[in-house]
């Protein structure tokens, strides 16, 4: 017995659940969970099932596209395949040891494929873990240089996804294109106040209450991009700059493992500029 993840996206109509899980049923699958969203204001639907028994997936989603509206988007993965993840990252720490540990224990059920730095202060953390470390520097390189040098790297691992844990480069337009909805990124406010560079600096300047972390896909737009997962804890009168920025860190490694675990769990349909998590 196999279990697997249907995800169907499409134009809502009439009857979509009762043709879907009845093609399901015709099969013998058995569902074990389902959820569905269509949007108000779009009308699009989106509907996460997960499936238990023998499964002919070609006939599966050949009989699907015959129910299914014009202009539908369907697939069917395996729920114990793990996503492929390589991870960019500058000098902190903190996220990248959080990811790490929780994949190590089992928390996170992902491959962390590799691990690129463009500083070459945390291979030893990497290596601690048997994960494969590469230091592309980008001192006396162009952007688009250093990007080159990245991708040599990137497509020997064909991964998944990138995750930027850290990573405190900010990536060319022509870098996001060649993984569309395949960046993740955290950023360290709750977007999209204080977007770019130091947001603990500008959160203390505004005197906040509530400091937090965003866990996005990357776009062309800075900090912009559809949001996967925000969190958030308290301050007060007393933080200063530094001591908003020390509390944020606990809140970034949640933030960004969330993000991770509803991706590795095919949650995660992005709708235009915004995410439905099923």
């Amino acid at each position: 017995m196999e279990r697997k993840i249907l995800r169907t996206e499409c134009p809502d109509s009439q009857g979509l659940i009762a043709k879907i899980t009845g093609i399901c049923f015709q099969h013998q699958l058995n569902i074990i969970r389902n959820t569905e969203y269509v949007d108000p204001i779009s009308g699009q639907f989106y509907m996460r099932t997960e499936l238990e028994g023998e499964f002919d997936d070609s006939r599966l989603l050949a009989e699907l596209d015959a129910v299914l509206p014009v202009g539908s988007e369907r697939s069917l993965e395996s729920a114990s395949k793990r996503k492929r993840v390589l991870v960019l990252v500058t000098k902190e720490s903190h996220c990248l040891g959080d990811i790490l540990m929780k994949v190590f224990d089992g928390s996170l059920q992902l491959d962390i494929v590799a691990v690129v730095g463009n500083y070459a202060d945390l291979a030893s953390l990497a290596e601690r873990f048997h994960i494969p470390f590469h230091h592309v520097c980008h001192q006396q390189l162009s952007r688009e240089a250093h990007e080159q040098a990245l991708l040599q790297v990137i497509d020997r691992y064909a991964p998944d996804y990138l995750v930027l844990a850290k990573f405190m480069r900010i990536l060319t337009p022509a870098f996001v294109r060649r993984f569309p909805q395949r960046i993740i990124n955290i950023h360290h406010s709750f977007l999209p106040a204080f977007v770019g560079a130091k947001p603990y600096l500008q959160a203390f300047e505004r005197g906040v209450k509530i400091i937090g972390a965003t866990a996005h896909f990357v776009n062309d737009a800075l900090d912009e991009g559809p949001i996967i997962e925000q969190m958030v804890t308290r301050v007060d009168h007393n933080y200063a700059a530094q001591d908003m920025a020390k509390a944020g860190r606990d809140v970034e490694k949640s933030a960004l493992s969330k993000a991770l675990q509803l991706l590795q769990e095919d949650r995660v349909f992005v709708h235009g500029n915004k995410t439905v998590l099923l």
